[in-house]
């Protein structure tokens, strides 16, 4: 229409340089008398675009929200100034917040005051994050949460940042290292960096901080920490290198950087080997000591000008004649196309686009005069051939330990196209000489690319391979070695039973032990099942099964296990035992014979003989299987092949990490648990477990979770850990507490009979001492307030 053109005639500008247009001040239409007509419609067709999109982004607001939910007031500044009253008309926020509790203000994550991983908020400051739908899904999927729901809690993103600042700067950020390793999140990586910092155990992140790590598994944890471990290791013996290269005058600029840029203890030994005191340098280094080093540069910069005449010296070996020469230079140019980050970078994507095998074969030595029962044992792999990207975790360690038994030779094969388009890619595209070289120089070029490839990338590509699927396989097998302790730590308990557990043998008989359902030994015996007198010792079981009351046998799965068990499952057909309705199982007793002459057993059961121990460790497995293997070294418990292959300090570390993952999150009433047990809860250890039972002793039983600070040793980080894991029974504390009272009661008024002109004397603390219903829950201390609101 003609009016909405005669607008934009007023709002265009005269010039040709675009210009903002001008918005008429606050004070300006007093000082007019009269308006124009057009401007007048324009400012009421601005108004009005202005409501409607104030009304555009509150519909899109609200529409996000939850049914429960209300919008929050906008944000206060951080300079303690006062709330706008209703009256006022508040400015648009940039975004709004939503508030889950009604009538109640919440702290926005986005200020400058970021939360503390380990302290709690108090009073009514909830944490935010990001909906669902604003994490980016184009990326290469990360660690599954627990549920797509979050009903654990919402992920909490702005924790200070993705930048984590530490010990030692290298030219690769921690955060993403970790990240593009572990195929996590580079936010929870960030997050669970800081919180490892702070001495937080994997059990309480698991479960008091599962916003912060998007509610990842125990599993997932352990896995990011042996990762970072690995970095930072890495880090620490590279500048260690660096200062020690610096010391001794050998440290240049492109080395600096070759030796920050590295992330694996492979790259790093690759870069630094040649540095390395005590060796006799490289063939590279012996031509730089003879002056070669710029006739290889100059080879690559300024060929034109290059005489390698000139460098002959009749009496000097190395220079004697131009092929020593040339092989010099040769030497260098092919140890700087080695250490190139670019060229191994190369090389590195090559090979992950091509067909890479490792194959393994009876070496020649060993079918000579090697064991024919171990040769036996590795006959799959006599012949074996598998790309490295669909070979198995197991298939790697049973190659190595064929390779260290010296009975198998292992080696990979990298297909010849790598190397021929490798070396074209070096010559013609990223060590390509500036300018022309002639035939000769060019002979050297190719030469080097070969040599280069041949003596020093391909065999540090075949430690890489090596390196990286050893390393797999075992991270892998000690995760599995995991899982499986997991599975026979949290086995389901056979509670409120009389027991029978018995130990198989033939020649020293079967070890057989009662246990009553609290776990205390009834009686012990030995019975001959196996050597000619099975009816008589037949009699002495049901004698025994029916004094105890006992209808359930513990067999253990040792030596003369099936035979034990085809004798007890012929008389339990036959009802020898009855009016008693017996029933019988088989338990593993992996570990039983290496606890029964242990310490612990010795201090637990000083009068009782180690073969008898055993078959009363037998039947406390069925009976409370956590408390009795949390008793044994995790290794021995038997949790599957190759554990005595893989790194032991990984594999104790993982496993000692389950037991006390399970322990913790089982929970382990205070009251009655034993020494032993209350060593795996999170943030404790032998010390404190033995003040807190030293405690008990001397006090009496805990009444509430407070009462623990009193505890020697135990400081506020080992509570903050240890708090939400340890249970209360309160019947039990409800039945202490009133006798109690009525101890204090009578006391006092023998007290006041005795002495009735003296003071009244203070009431003791622990009167003062309340339980608490929260203490038998898993919820954490810091959040007793929440509970109880």
């Amino acid at each position: 229409s003609s009016e909405s053109e005669e607008e934009e005639e007023e709002w265009e500008p005269k010039s040709k340089i675009a210009k903002r247009p001008r918005l008429p001040k606050k004070n300006e239409a007093k000082t007019k008398k009269v308006a124009s007509p057009r401007s007048a419609v324009a400012m009421k067709k601005f108004k009005k675009i202005a409501v409607k999109e104030e009304m555009d982004v509150s519909l899109i607001v609200a529409a996000a929200e939850d049914d429960r939910m209300q919008l929050q007031k906008p944000k206060e500044e951080d300079t303690g100034t006062k709330r706008k009253t209703l009256n006022q008309k508040p400015e648009m926020p940039k975004k709004m917040e939503i508030n889950s509790f009604q009538g109640k203000n919440v702290k926005s994550l986005e200020s400058d005051e970021k939360p503390s991983t380990s302290i709690p908020l108090v009073g009514n400051q909830v944490k935010h994050g990001k909906s669902e739908e604003d994490f980016v899904f184009d990326e290469p999927p990360f660690k599954k949460i627990k549920s797509t729901t979050c009903p654990e809690g919402k992920p909490v993103k702005n924790l200070g940042g993705n930048k984590v600042k530490e010990e030692f700067e290298m030219n690769w950020d921690i955060v993403q290292a970790l990240s593009e390793i572990t195929n996590v999140e580079p936010w929870v990586c960030a997050n669970l960096i800081r919180l490892f910092q702070e001495e937080n155990t994997i059990p309480f992140i698991a479960r008091y901080r599962k916003e912060l790590i998007n509610n990842l598994e125990a599993d997932t944890l352990r896995e990011v920490q042996q990762t970072l471990e690995e970095l930072r290791t890495v880090a620490k013996k590279t500048h260690t290198m660096i200062q020690k290269l610096k010391k001794e005058g050998k440290l240049s600029g492109c080395l600096l950087t070759a030796l920050l840029n590295c992330r694996t203890l492979e790259e790093l030994d690759h870069v630094s080997a040649p540095y390395k005191t005590g060796s006799k340098g490289t063939k590279a280094q012996r031509a730089k000591q003879l002056g070669l080093e710029p006739a290889a540069l100059s080879l690559l910069q300024n060929p034109m000008e290059l005489n390698l005449f000139s460098y002959i010296r009749p009496n000097t070996k190395g220079l004697s004649t131009i092929r020593e020469v040339e092989a010099g230079v040769q030497h260098i140019l092919a140890d700087i196309f080695a250490k190139d980050k670019d060229t191994l970078d190369f090389i590195r994507k090559l090979c992950q686009q091509r067909y890479i095998c490792i194959q393994s074969a009876l070496a020649k030595v060993s079918s000579k005069s090697g064991n024919e029962k171990d040769i036996d044992k590795f006959q799959l792999y006599h012949e074996f051939s598998c790309n490295i990207k669909n070979i198995q975790h197991h298939q790697i360690l049973a190659i190595n330990r064929g390779e260290n038994l010296k009975i198998l030779t292992v080696k990979v094969n990298i297909p010849d196209g790598v190397k021929n388009e490798f070396c074209w890619w070096c010559v013609n595209e990223r060590w390509r000489p500036k300018q022309f070289l002639k035939p000769e120089l060019m002979r050297i070029l190719q030469n080097s690319v070969e040599d280069a490839y041949k003596r020093l990338i391909y065999p540090l590509l075949c430690r890489e391979f090596r390196s990286k699927l050893t390393s797999d396989a075992e991270k892998e097998s000690v995760m599995m070695f995991g899982r499986n302790l997991r599975q026979l730590l949290l086995t389901s308990p056979v509670r409120g039973r009389t027991l029978m557990g018995v130990d198989p043998g033939y020649k020293h008989g079967c070890k057989l032990a009662i246990i009553s359902p609290t776990s205390q030994i009834l009686h012990t015996d030995v019975v001959y099942l196996h050597s000619g007198q099975g009816f008589h010792e037949a009699e002495k079981i049901k004698r025994l099964l029916l004094h105890y009351n006992c209808s359930t046998v513990v067999i253990g799965n040792g030596t003369a296990c099936r035979e034990t068990e085809a004798y007890f499952a012929d008389l339990i057909m036959k009802k020898y035992f009855a009016p008693l309705d017996v029933v019988y199982c088989i338990v593993s007793e992996a570990g039983a014979s290496i606890y029964s002459v242990s310490p612990e057993a010795s201090k637990e059961m000083p009068d009782l003989d180690p073969n008898l121990r055993s078959a009363v460790s037998i039947a406390r497995r069925v009976q409370d299987p956590l408390a009795e293997l949390v008793k044994i070294e995790p290794k021995h418990i038997g949790v599957g092949m190759y554990q005595h292959d893989v790194s032991q300090t990984l594999l104790k570390a993982t496993l000692d990490s389950v037991v006390e993952e399970c322990v913790s999150f089982v929970g382990v009433d205070i009251n009655i648990c034993s020494e032993i047990l209350l060593r795996h809860i999170a943030g404790l250890n032998a010390n404190r477990a033995k003040n807190i039972i030293e405690w008990r002793e001397k006090n009496g039983p805990f009444i509430n979770r407070e009462q623990l600070k009193e505890v020697k040793g135990l400081g506020p980080k080992s509570f903050q850990q240890c708090a939400g894991f340890i249970r209360f029974n309160q019947e039990y504390i409800k039945t202490f507490c009133s006798n109690k009272k009525t101890d204090l009661g009578s006391h006092a008024l023998l007290t006041k009979a005795g002495a009735q002109g003296k003071k009244k004397s203070k009431p003791t603390p622990c009167a003062s001492q309340q339980p608490n219903p929260l203490d038998q829950t898993c919820i954490h201390p810091e959040s007793y307030n929440i509970a109880m609101r």
